[in-house]
């Protein structure tokens, strides 16, 4: 069987009311399947290109000559980056009836409590990280298994200040695109209501990985 060469957008794993009230029906949507979606079909066109480039050494010597190589990586790097990182950020939440909020638990809570000392220390470390972030961009919990001890990073737009290998074990999009409907300007707002949709049970699959 032929691999896949291209990426689809990811179904949502609830419905997309199943978030509210802290992430309406018409933010979900709108982030889901317009912007999630977008960067879905920049990158697939951008493989399209590279295709089509491969087959001539004429162009290829084109993209080479006139510096084409390197917009490519960036663009490349920019909307694969925002693919990944939104299907992160779906599976990291869950509807409060199936599990969504609340304290850490399993693997990840014995992770926050050894590295923070407690969750809400955590708490207030991760969410003055993604508050703070500058313009666009994401916070995230990583780690690696060579250290075996989690950071708190921020994440300019989708692909700025990003660790090789960490194994992303939580993450928030704090592009305005995220909750401009349900909290216009009010991005602390926004991060407090995430901790209330938190699906630690995928942080710990993450986790997991790591290991």
């Amino acid at each position: 069987m032929d691999k896949v060469r291209t990426f689809t957008l990811p179904k949502l794993p609830y419905d997309y009311n199943a978030l509210a009230p802290y992430i309406s029906e018409e933010q979900l949507k709108l982030h889901h399947d317009k912007h999630h979606q977008k960067y879905v079909n920049d990158a697939n066109t951008l493989f399209a290109s590279i295709d089509e480039t491969m087959k001539s050494e004429a162009q290829i010597d084109y993209w080479v000559k006139f510096g084409y190589v390197k917009a490519l990586s960036k663009e490349l790097s920019f909307n694969v980056g925002g693919h990944m990182l939104h299907t992160i950020f779906w599976e990291n939440m869950a509807p409060t009836n199936k599990g969504g909020g609340g304290q850490p638990n399993g693997a990840i809570a014995d992770v926050i409590n050894k590295e923070f000392g407690s969750f809400n220390n955590f708490k207030k470390m991760f969410s003055a990280a993604a508050t703070s972030t500058e313009g666009s961009g994401w916070a995230a919990l990583a780690m690696h298994p060579c250290i075996e001890r989690p950071v708190i990073v921020q994440i300019e737009k989708h692909n700025i200040n990003l660790m090789p290998n960490f194994q992303i074990l939580l993450a928030i999009d704090v592009w305005e695109h995220a909750y401009y409907v349900d909290y216009k300007n009010e991005r602390p707002k926004f991060v407090e209501a995430f901790w209330s949709i938190v699906n630690w049970d995928k942080v710990n699959q993450n986790l997991a990985l790591v290991k």
